[in-house]
Parts: C-alpha cells; structure tokens; sequence
C-alpha cells in the first residue's frame, strides 16, 4: 500500500474515540474497556480496516482489536469503522512488537495475520510478522488453545511461516495453498488486497495453527 502522508494524521488518530490511549493499563483486564468476557481477537496491521468492519458485525460476541503503527493507515482503518454500529471494535496505535506489554499472558484467542509484508530479501527476515521472535511474543499473550490464522499471496512467506510456526512449537491445523478451491472458504472475509488478488486470478495461501501450549489433554 502506497502511504500518502497526512501533517494531520498523528492528531486525528490520537484524538479518534475509537483508538485506545495509555493500553498498558489495561494489561490483563481487557473485559473492563468491552464490559464483558467475551473472546479477544487481534488483527495485526488492519490495512484500510475491511476485515475488521465486517468481523465485528458478523461476530458481535467477539471484541476486535486492530493493531497498526502507521497513523495514516490506521485513519483508512478508521474510517471504516465509523461507518459500522459495532461496539465491540476499537484499535490501537503501535508496534506489533510491544504486544506483551499491552496484553497479559494468555489474554488473546486469536491473532490474525493478513498479506503481512513478505520482507523478500534475506537480510529482512527478522522483519517479517511470522518470523520466531514475534512468534514467540504472540505466544506469551496467546491462551493455550489460541490460534494464529494468516493469508498472504506470496509463496515465499508463505512456506517460511509453516516453517516458522512448527520451529516455535505451533500446531498447523489447517493450511492449503488456494483458499477459494479449498473447504477452508467456509465462512472467509476478504480484505481489499484479497480482493484485488483474487480478481486477478491469484491464489490465496490461508493457514490456522494452534498455541503449542494445550493443556487439556491434562486435565
């Protein structure tokens, strides 16, 4: 996404009601903001906030947060919003990598990775989303039977997520390498970037993987 720059857009974000401010002090009490104990699902990088607008009408008994560092694409993401009733919706303004000092361990259900940058050249890879160091922090604020799901078109980060993701301990459960011919589709929201993709022929690569921590075959 190209990023045109707004001189306006920290102060529009930082004021927007829907964005969450000082987050660290709701570490570990994330069902006081929603008013109740309802499922927390994340999405990192919320892109123009498509995704986000219709999971939140679709699935009211969920609390959607939207994470994204970039101010001006967290307005679009914004935006969108405000054209949905959801209250069940808010986001917050960060990187990614300051997750577990904004949720406590084991506090999020689910996390979702869509078209995240593929980072292609090597000397990049600690940038990417799946590579294990941001791993590893999703699992700290993951519970033991949370899950990551991701899409992306590109092969390549595609096949170092699986790799990634069994290294740290993960349990692929579901994955194909074209979305729309798979039983996967089944209740599937498109992003814009999926849409765009998926005009042009373009296959979509999905996966879900399990936290490595599932207790309950001990209990």
């Amino acid at each position: 996404m190209r990023i045109r720059r707004k001189p306006h857009a920290k102060k529009m974000v930082r004021e927007h009601p829907r964005v969450v401010k000082e987050p660290e002090q709701l570490r570990g009490k994330w069902h006081t903001l929603f008013g109740n104990d309802r499922p927390l699902h994340l999405e990192l990088g919320t892109g123009k906030g498509q995704f986000l607008s219709r999971a939140c009408q679709d699935t009211p008994g969920v609390n959607w947060i939207g994470v994204e560092r970039i101010e001006e694409v967290l307005l679009l993401a914004l935006k969108k919003a405000e054209e949905t009733p959801c209250v069940n919706l808010r986001f917050l303004w960060m990187d990614v990598s300051r997750l577990d000092e904004v949720f406590e361990e084991g506090e999020v259900d689910r996390i979702y990775l869509h078209f995240s940058d593929p980072w292609p050249k090597k000397r990049h890879a600690r940038r990417r989303l799946t590579h294990r160091h941001f791993l590893d922090r999703y699992k700290k604020v993951l519970k033991p039977k949370g899950e990551i799901l991701l899409k992306t078109d590109n092969s390549p980060l595609f096949d170092f997520s699986l790799e990634e993701l069994e290294a740290t301990g993960f349990t692929i459960m579901e994955s194909t390498r074209d979305l729309y011919q798979s039983p996967y589709v089944r209740g599937n929201i498109p992003t814009e970037y999926e849409q765009k993709f998926t005009a042009r022929g373009m296959p979509i690569h999905y996966l879900r993987a399990k936290h490595p921590r599932d207790f309950s075959s001990t209990r």
